[in-house]
């Protein structure tokens, strides 16, 4: 067993240091670069966070969807065959609604500050 702090705990210290404390020393790329280095640790914390319950309801859509049981990867493959092959459209009942939530999933952890993100959330 871990004891505090959790992983997303010291990658938020590590993304607060480089913001707080380093970037305003430093200029150009260096900053740049730092500036990067800060927003790769972020997405990591929010995958750490958010990842393992988008992973799992995106697994009971699929299932749902796709009726048939699997894991994610093999899911996901069968999902895009039947796409690729016309099987599946965006008339097929839960197809749309299934990739929404998916995209909004992984806005959710690559750029929640995006502003359409954050009305869609509110709405």
């Amino acid at each position: 067993m871990h004891d505090p702090p959790k992983p997303p705990d010291l990658l938020a210290a590590v993304a607060c240091f480089l913001r707080e404390e380093l970037m305003p020393q430093l200029s150009g790329a260096l900053a740049f670069h730092t500036r990067i280095a800060a927003n790769v640790v972020d997405i990591a914390r929010r995958e750490l966070e958010l990842g393992p319950r988008a992973d799992a309801a995106e697994h009971q859509r699929l299932v749902a969807l796709l009726a048939q049981r699997g894991d994610l990867a093999a899911l996901n493959q069968e999902l895009c065959r039947r796409i690729r092959e016309g099987d599946m459209t965006l008339q097929t009942p839960g197809l749309a609604a299934h990739l929404w939530e998916l995209t909004l999933a992984k806005v959710a952890v690559d750029q929640p500050g995006y502003a359409s993100y954050q009305r869609e959330r509110e709405s």
